[in-house]
């Protein structure tokens, strides 16, 4: 074998090696999702890809917001709270002329950036430990939520709900540009889910140039070892910024979506506790470390999508739903499991940091 092929044999290794946490959790969903399907009366038919992307889109934009936070090494207890936050606020401003909704939509994106800004802010300026800061911040954010919503409604715009919430060619027949969405190039990707797209866009247009850029870098090298991070003179507390600013701003992401799809706004504070232990359980199954400085956005979107069909296969064989808890507790039981044997098979725990 050349020297060339013997390195990239070894890159390769390498590689797989690095990934291997997140191959797996796609192989999981894969096997699960196609699982569902098979026994599923429609299943495999884009109806069924569409309900289903409808209902996993907001946990994976949470289960996103949560990463960033984990990979410093704490917890975000307010990404629940700032989804049902944007998601009152979306069903208050989310109609009107073009020009009135999307500038309801920026508001509500800014909104969320906006909360993440303010976690961020009582983490590095108040010095006070993650998981306490976004306890408090999530109990005013809850407050606010319903205080724009003392109980569910709205008024969300009717063309875009359905359009956002559809297929593709939803959107063009929506919209007007019937005649593109039956086109010979259109038509291979006219039956794509909207849900699905815009996750596709999310995580290659914000989350990947974030993780490839220096303040994305120094978000990792914090988690892996902050000491050794200061010391090298990385940017600490622009990057702890700007990890829970695009935290709220996905976490917001996640409640604009959920307004559009269910066409109103609930500050509901079960609902939000959920989606907050929901999105720890898909980052821990996406195979980011609780430790800090290892694991992807990525896999947690899979992380998820695993979740989330989970609960698609209780609907299809009917499981009774006081048992499904007990089922989906099993799961991430497993996860967190796997996840720990780096850490009690090492010898030296400094060993960890290597």
């Amino acid at each position: 074998m050349s020297h060339a092929k013997r390195g990239f044999a070894a890159d390769l290794r390498i590689r797989l090696a690095q990934n291997t946490a997140l191959l797996t959790v796609i192989a999981v969903f894969v096997l699960f999702y196609g699982f569902y399907n098979a026994n599923h009366p429609r299943g495999f038919t884009t109806a069924v890809y569409i309900q289903n992307a409808n209902e996993v889109f907001a946990l994976a934009m949470v289960a996103m917001a949560q990463t960033l936070p984990v990979l410093l090494g704490g917890l975000d207890l307010s990404v629940g709270a700032i989804m049902t936050l944007v998601n009152c606020l979306a069903s208050l401003v989310l109609n009107g002329s073009p020009v009135q909704i999307a500038l309801g939509v920026l508001l509500c994106m800014a909104t969320g950036a906006a909360c993440g800004l303010v976690n961020g802010c009582v983490v590095v300026y108040g010095r006070i430990q993650p998981i306490i800061a976004t306890l408090a911040t999530g109990a005013v954010f809850l407050g606010l939520a319903l205080f724009l919503r003392p109980s569910p409604g709205g008024d969300v715009d009717g063309d875009l709900s359905w359009a956002a919430t559809n297929d593709l060619f939803e959107i063009a027949a929506t919209y007007g540009f019937a005649d593109d969405g039956e086109a010979a190039w259109f038509q291979p990707i006219a039956n794509v889910p909207v849900p699905l797209v815009l996750l596709v866009v999310v995580a290659l247009f914000v989350w990947l140039p974030f993780a490839r850029s220096v303040t994305g870098r120094t978000v990792y090298a914090i988690g892996s070892g902050e000491g050794a991070a200061y010391m090298s003179g990385l940017p600490i507390d622009r990057a702890r910024l700007a990890a829970f600013t695009l935290g709220g701003f996905f976490a917001g992401l996640g409640g604009l979506y959920l307004a559009l799809q269910t066409s109103s706004g609930n500050a509901d504070i079960p609902q939000a506790g959920a989606y907050t232990l929901n999105s720890i359980a898909a980052v821990v199954i996406g195979g980011t470390s609780l430790l800090g400085g290892v694991g992807s956005a990525i896999g947690s979107i899979f992380g998820a999508l695993v979740l989330r069909t989970i609960s698609f296969n209780f609907r299809i064989f009917e499981i009774d739903p006081l048992l499904q808890p007990l089922f989906e507790g099993v799961v991430l039981l497993a996860a967190v499991s796997l996840g720990a044997i780096r850490v009690l098979r090492v010898k030296n725990t400094l060993d960890l940091f290597r």
